[in-house]
């Protein structure tokens, strides 16, 4: 009865809302059905020759300092700028494009990893009759098959679950649901559907059955976004755009124009990063796509002009695969205080966000431990009891920043909708602001129209739409097969290679260096419990990478997967890149102490060594610290009151076990606090401590001397690859 009531109720309430949304879809799709030849048409007419492969940094560097002029330069090289790059070149137009740091190493690398529409966002036209809201769910939803379709081996679709604890709750949803199904029309990616406690359960298993009543599933889009990112850079630098990572704008030029006696913008005064060299590059037209940074660029061109950016900070987390389905997210529709959290899959992992916060404008947002609490807490209302959702287990956190378009004054970063705007100032710089990650490529039509329109440049209509991007030309979801019978690459390396780099995966594949093993023939891991080899680095150097922290954390995904991971995979990742690029030793060792940096405060590091410091209490019962003692002084047979990798690898050798040097090093060194090369027992409690709270999992030396303990008279191997402990 219950049920049957709330049905009805909503099915009142909502009426209106269903024939309005129906009408406008009835119009969707008429556009849709016509759309599918747009997608065929716009990619096919484009005019302009694609090269075969891109140019080399330098070669892109050289064509900025010796072009006279180009049509349109772009600032900013995330997905909007790189949108941008992509839809001005492609249209014919002389084009370059300047970004002072990496490709994506902004807020597009920081991502919940989804391409959707935003079923909030829907919620909020519904209830509130937001015209502005609706147009722009549904244009995020035409892109959504846009991109699924133009990038098929960097994205695709993903069930994702919404739990019902409460009967009233189950029709609102599916209404809801049921409407973002609607309003994208034929370009659903599958029905939504509503499941039993039962088969939610077995979909799910990690869920919390407590007053579990039923769930709902429905389809959104995911992808790789950082690659994402660089194959639109890619893409636009295959079909001539002068494309520069760590190419600095540092100040805006200016002409008076002579007919209206006004200044125009005209160019910019760069600086290329890596060498220090400045020079001029000229521009008919400047756009400004700088995310975050939007009105610092601005004030570049007029200190008075009021700010139309209010940033938010959006903090992620990654956890072990096993807290998630492979291929079933989690939606959280109202946390504790009104925020919608994912629960998602990725690269075998699990990623958990996201928050929503004001921040000030940085280049290095920090995760807070704050954050990482809130979104462990809330995912510990939804999981079963049995899954204990430990602090330790994060692997990896970090935080992005959205650049948000709103009202100077308001303070309120929740209720505002990623709306974008374009902008023109009276000295002609164009500027796109706000906006999602989804639409990206419409919001880049949008602002190369405003530019033909408003510096009257010769060009065409849009012919980004089904427009394929680097390696989707020739790509299957079979590829990979050929990967491992040609090359004799390990299946989930090739199923990697594959996903990764698209059609260009054989590219990696032939630079992979032999194994010497009878399997796998060639590719060698840069850590072993991740598919990444050493020849894509080699490769990251083809693609503009030039700091060891492009490779870990955007050309690979290292960084955002696992932080310790990360680290022991950088002395390999620097050498490589130092004989791609003729480092020197000291170049070398500040290119490891840059990434260091990077994984302690961008990644979440250093909330890590949070969760184990000098002054961590020790809270422990006394028969576990005896137990504690007992097994500590197994390796110190001196009553040092510390052990050494001499210690531990005299009780190895009489196990027969053996361990390489650095690997102990590595192992002691987690451990070790005050960073004396020595753990003292002291930190050998504190750790042990700190693994009973659940603040510290997956210890190398805990489970090295647990198993050394146990084993001594068995002597069995003692395993020392990390288990998926985390920060």
């Amino acid at each position: 009865m219950a049920f049957q009531k709330a049905v009805k109720g909503t099915a009142l309430i909502g009426g209106g809302a269903i024939a309005t949304v129906f009408g406008l879809s009835q119009f969707s799709q008429y556009r849709n059905k016509h759309g599918a030849f747009v997608h065929v048409q716009a990619a096919e007419a484009v005019t302009v020759p694609i090269k075969n492969h891109f140019p080399t940094r330098e070669q892109q560097i050289s064509t900025l300092q010796t072009t006279s002029e180009f049509d349109v330069l772009v600032i900013g090289g995330g997905a909007t700028g790189c949108g941008c790059a992509l839809d001005a070149v492609t249209r014919g137009l002389k084009t370059a494009l300047l970004e002072r740091d990496d490709f994506s190493s902004g807020t597009s690398s920081r991502s919940t990893k989804l391409i959707h529409g935003g079923v909030r966002y829907l919620q909020k036209a519904i209830m509130k009759l937001d015209f502005e809201q609706y147009k722009m769910v549904k244009e995020a939803l035409e892109e959504r098959a846009n991109l699924l379709e133009i990038a098929p081996h960097l994205s695709a679709p993903l069930p994702i679950m919404l739990p019902v604890y409460k009967w009233w709750q189950l029709p609102y949803y599916w209404f809801g649901i049921k409407l973002y199904d609607l309003v994208a029309g034929s370009q659903c990616l599958k029905s939504s559907y509503v499941l039993s406690k039962t088969r939610a359960l077995e979909l799910f298993p990690m869920l919390r059955k407590d007053e579990l009543v039923g769930a709902i599933v429905y389809y959104d889009g995911q992808h790789n976004d950082a690659r994402m990112n660089l194959a639109i850079a890619l893409t636009a630098a295959r079909y001539g755009a002068a494309t520069a990572n760590y190419a600095e704008v540092l100040r805006l030029l200016k002409t008076t124009d002579a007919a209206s006696g006004k200044e125009r913008v005209c160019g910019v005064r760069c600086r290329d990063v890596l060498t220090g060299q400045e020079f001029d590059v000229k521009a008919k037209c400047v756009i400004n796509a700088t995310g975050p940074f939007t009105d610092s660029v601005r004030k570049m061109d007029d200190q008075e002009v009021p700010n139309i950016c209010q940033p938010s900070a959006g903090v992620h987390i990654v956890m072990p695969g096993y807290y998630s389905p492979d291929n079933m997210g989690l939606l959280d529709p109202a946390t504790s205080d009104g925020r919608v959290i994912f629960f998602l899959p990725w690269e075998k992992m699990t990623i958990a966000g996201t928050t929503d916060s004001p921040t000030d404008v940085t280049s290095h947002p920090i995760p807070t431990e704050e954050d990482i609490n809130f979104i462990l807490n809330e995912v510990r209302n939804y999981l079963s009891v049995d899954v204990e959702v430990r602090r330790g287990d994060v692997l990896a956190a970090w935080s992005g920043i959205r650049p948000l378009v709103t009202d100077p004054n308001s303070k309120d970063t929740q209720s505002i909708s990623r709306n974008h705007v374009v902008t023109i100032s009276d000295s002609g710089l164009v500027t796109i602001a706000g906006g999602k990650w989804t639409t990206y490529r419409a919001m880049a039509q949008d602002t190369i129209d405003a530019a033909i329109q408003a510096h009257g440049l010769k060009a065409g209509s849009s012919k980004t739409i089904g427009l394929q991007l680097q390696g989707a030309e020739d790509w299957s979801p079979t590829l990979y097969i050929r990967l491992v019978q040609d090359y004799g690459l390990e299946s989930e390396v090739a199923q990697h290679l594959a996903s990764t780099y698209g059609d260009k995966a054989f590219e990696v594949a032939k630079i992979a260096q032999v194994t010497g093993k009878r399997w796998p023939i060639v590719g060698k891991r840069l850590v072993s419990e991740f598919p990444y080899i050493e020849a894509e680095v080699v490769y990251g150097v083809k693609e503009y990478a030039r700091t060891a922290v492009d490779m870990i954390s955007r050309r690979t995904r290292l960084a955002f997967l696992n932080v310790q991971a990360a680290e022991e995979a950088l002395p390999r990742i620097v050498d490589i890149m130092g004989k791609e690029l003729n480092w020197s030793e000291q170049k070398k060792k500040e290119e490891l102490e840059a990434a260091k940096k990077f994984l302690y405060y961008e990644m979440g590091y250093k909330v890590k060594s949070d969760q184990l410091t000098d002054s961590s209490e020790i809270s422990l019962v006394p028969s576990d610290i005896e137990r504690y003692k007992k097994r500590f002084h197994m390796f110190d047979k001196d009553k040092k009151g510390f052990i050494t990798i001499l210690d531990v690898q005299r009780v190895l050798e009489s196990i027969s076990v053996q361990i390489a040097e650095n690997t102990l090093h590595d192992i002691l060194n987690e451990v070790d606090l005050n960073k004396n090369g020595q753990v003292e027992l002291n930190e050998f409690l504190q750790l042990m401590s700190a693994i009973q709270k659940g603040h510290v999992s997956g210890s190398r030396l805990a489970v090295l001397m647990k198993t050394a303990e146990e084993n001594l008279r068995q002597r069995v191997v003692i395993p020392v690859d990390r288990s998926g402990g985390g920060l």
